[in-house]
């Protein structure tokens, strides 16, 4: 009986001629670890732990220090250019509005920069990490605190207040913050530009300035024209009056006696200096 259950096991376990079996059981022999570390004697043991250094508690927790400086990070090629646009935007418009996004989709984004630039009104967006330590290092460090959050600037190179307050009355999720005009270092908070949108145009100013000026001008060129009209009238009478007793002479044969000078004629001019005394 053991050897047919022997022979039926050769035959189907074991390989037949030719053929090798799919997987094979390979033993290797496990190697006996004998390098043990060795204990230590105790009576060694004391003087080590005796002589052993011992650091001093700190007095302040290292918890509490503030951590050692980093090594200094090289500025990257990308916030150079940044900085330097935005140096450039600063310097070149002449208005300059914060306003704060508050859910602004994308679509809106995109259609309020055409109305804007149909007005020549730029929209800019820069990260607050860069653009802080240009206006801390510039005039603008006034308009800091204005910063926070998801911030865009509307930049133009001639204030154009009332085209932007009116494309901005139609966006309720972008809201202006304030900012400056004319490089004042004084912060315009939005009922400043308010304010500044209803003073009158630059034309009708100075329409309003020259017609404010042109009566004083006028009535200074009469003012002017009056003394010199009222002597040349009485010069002329004066002459007149001469010419008068001429031909009286002539007809008579002798002189009359010469007449007193006439109220109207003025009484500086009867003395030999009135050219030296009269004044307009």
């Amino acid at each position: 009986m053991a050897a047919a259950v022997a022979g039926l096991l050769r035959g189907v376990l074991l390989p037949q001629a030719g053929r090798l079996p799919a997987l094979q059981t390979v033993r290797y022999g496990s190697k006996a670890v004998t390098h043990h570390r060795r204990v230590m004697h105790f009576q060694r043991q004391k003087p080590i732990a005796v002589t052993e250094y011992i650091p001093p508690t700190p007095a302040v927790n290292s918890t509490c220090l503030p951590s050692p400086p980093g090594p200094p990070q090289e500025e990257m090629g990308l916030i150079w250019l940044l900085r330097r646009e935005i140096a450039a935007v600063f310097q070149d418009n002449q208005m300059i509005a914060v306003c704060q996004n508050v859910a602004l989709s994308a679509e809106d984004e995109l259609l309020m920069r055409h109305q804007l630039r149909k007005h020549r009104i730029l929209m800019k967006v820069f990260h607050n990490q860069v653009l802080n330590p240009f206006l801390e290092d510039s005039k603008y460090q006034n308009l800091l605190p204005l910063f926070v959050g998801h911030n865009m600037l509307l930049v133009s190179e001639e204030p154009k207040v009332k085209e932007m307050l009116r494309i901005l009355r139609s966006v309720p999720f972008l809201l202006l913050l304030g900012g400056c005009i004319n490089d004042i270092d004084a912060i315009l908070s939005r009922q400043g530009f308010i304010n500044y949108s209803n003073l009158p145009s630059v034309p009708l100013a100075q329409g309003e300035i020259v017609g404010g000026l042109t009566p004083l001008i006028v009535q200074t060129h009469s003012l002017l024209q009056h003394q010199p009209l009222q002597l040349t009238t009485l010069l002329d009478q004066y002459i007149r009056q001469q010419g008068e007793k001429d031909s009286v002479v002539s007809a008579n044969g002798k002189p009359d006696p010469p007449d007193p000078v006439p109220d109207l004629y003025p009484a500086c001019l009867a003395s030999p200096a009135h050219k030296y005394t009269l004044s307009y």
